[in-house]
């Protein structure tokens, strides 16, 4: 249960201070670990029961690592939707912003 209570310790820790590597290995181990003692006679839930939390923790850690990963390539959520609007606009105007007005009126005649 260490290694449990030690990912959850890790949730209030800054994604980009996580090793994805190593967080990808405690989920490939829980969801292994979880399997063979479901398999072996006799099954051994108590052990079944900490590798899947295990690989449920390394879970929330490697998604918040990608979803980190992703927002420091494109950039803010703010500044994605700003952005995104901005195309939006170009595209409505036939990429005109100097008259929006203008191209308004255009775009619904």
């Amino acid at each position: 249960w260490a290694l449990v209570l030690a990912g959850v310790s890790d949730f209030y820790r800054p994604a980009e201070k996580l090793s994805l590597t190593q967080n990808f290995a405690l989920t490939a181990t829980g969801a292994i670990w979880t399997r063979w003692c479901l398999i072996i006679k006799p099954r051994n839930v108590l052990l079944a029961a900490v590798n899947f939390f295990l690989g449920c923790v390394g879970v929330v850690q490697v998604s918040r690592i990608l979803m980190w990963q992703r927002s420091v390539k494109n950039g803010t959520a703010l500044e994605v939707i700003e952005q995104d609007a901005k195309d939006a606009v170009r595209t409505a105007t036939g990429g005109s912003l100097e008259n929006p007005e203008a191209a308004a009126k255009n775009a619904i005649q």
